[in-house]
């Protein structure tokens, strides 16, 4: 069953855009995949700014978890996680397809090089605070740090005297003299840009249902859990920025969240628990407007929207039940990456992935600022004929 949704179209403008979007899946479909495209023009349209493009821009269209469906192998989700030179060669076969059918190399097919030299890397704020990152099935897994809730103040203690002496907990033990090599090379350290969501990351530590239940039982709880991460998250970052050897002058800009979990808290619950989070690493982080406030959440978090809005978040990639032109109205200044459903692609529906990227072309024309892409994560079953067809729909369609 189809997930596609005309959203707020009206009637006929969505009658309209399924007739077209009918007509370029036949074509799709009757020419094997290879609807008429001009690949190279395609590419040469594309606009670094979204607001300023004349069209609809691509975001991300692929991933290197495709390979297995596009070359017709079993899925080997173990393999694909640890062992990077098997995944190469795969990505090198894909880019082969992927050259002929959309014009261009997708995928990383560099081969790892034993005799690199790899910077060792700092432990990550999950460490910090205890969880475990568990590899089950097809994908790491984070497990809860405590096995009940009544645990939680005895794990901030701990968190909070790591904290007091971060750099001896955060960074091995050979970290100063590969910073002094790296610095030599003219390399910098590893730096802070992205984490989970303060909610996934709550969630992971003590259970969903612990957590919700949390803000009725100890909201004061709730309330030192969030210092403790925003006092985390902000000192990890600047430490970093100091080893890497930036100065207040020429540090880096921006920083992005990954909070596909924050769909199950109230907004005044997010206010109390996620809000100074992101408030405090993006002012610190992102303070100039065109710095980067990046929050991706794959899920029905529309009621979130007004808070992200307030905070500033100029980039967003959030689930496929919440349409273009409502993350719109909430958040002016954002790059809208989405609105396809994953599944839409992924399952090949051509005519629904045509009239999804029909609906968003029409919802953004107001406004502009779409980086066409899916509403979430692209997921093995994402073919290259289906690109070939979003690529078709916004150079014949895509125009402002």
């Amino acid at each position: 069953m189809s997930t596609t949704t005309a959203f707020g179209l009206d009637p006929d403008t969505a009658t309209r855009l399924r007739a077209t979007a009918a007509s370029l899946a036949r074509e799709s479909l009757n020419a094997e995949g290879m609807i008429e495209l001009d690949c190279a023009q395609v590419w040469a349209d594309q606009h670094q700014d979204a607001f300023k493009a004349d069209r609809v821009v691509l975001g991300n269209l692929w991933s290197d978890e495709c390979v297995f469906a596009e070359l017709g192998i079993p899925e080997d989700w173990d393999r694909y996680h640890h062992d990077r030179a098997w995944l190469t060669g795969l990505c090198r076969q894909a880019n082969d397809r992927a050259e002929t059918i959309v014009g261009r190399r997708l995928l990383n097919q560099t081969a790892p090089d034993p005799a690199a030299r790899t910077m060792p890397q700092p432990r990550q704020l999950w460490e910090l605070f205890e969880c475990r990152n568990v590899f089950e099935g097809d994908s790491y897994w984070m497990h809860p740090a405590i096995d009940d809730v009544s645990q939680l103040p005895a794990l901030l203690d701990r968190v909070e005297a790591r904290l007091d002496n971060l750099r001896a907990w955060l960074l091995p033990d050979n970290w100063d003299q590969a910073r002094d090599a790296a610095r030599a090379r003219g390399e910098r350290t590893p730096m802070y840009w992205h984490q989970r969501g303060p909610v996934t990351l709550a969630t992971s530590m003590v259970g969903a249902e612990s957590f919700l239940f949390l803000f009725y039982d100890d909201e004061a709880l709730v309330r030192r859990l969030s210092a403790v991460m925003k006092r985390a998250m902000l000192a990890i970052r600047q430490l970093l920025e100091q080893e890497a050897g930036y100065t207040e002058t020429d540090r880096p800009r921006g920083f992005s969240f990954a909070d596909d979990n924050c769909c199950l808290v109230t907004p005044s619950q997010y206010e109390l628990f996620a809000e100074p989070i992101l408030e405090t690493m993006w002012n610190y982080c992102s303070p100039d407007p065109s710095d980067s406030r990046y929050q991706h959440s794959d899920s029905a978090m529309a009621h979130l929207l007004p808070i992200l809005g307030r905070l500033g978040c100029n980039g967003a990639n959030f689930g496929p039940t919440i349409p273009l032109d409502q993350i719109r109205a909430h958040l002016p200044t954002a790059v809208i990456h989405g609105q396809v459903a994953p599944f839409t692609y992924s399952r090949d529906e051509r005519e629904n992935l045509a009239f999804e990227v029909l609906r968003d072309i029409h919802l953004a024309r107001e406004a502009r600022g779409l980086a066409l892409t899916m509403a979430g994560s692209i997921n093995n079953g994402s073919r290259l004929h289906g690109m070939r067809l979003i690529m078709a729909t916004v150079q014949r369609h895509g125009w402002y």
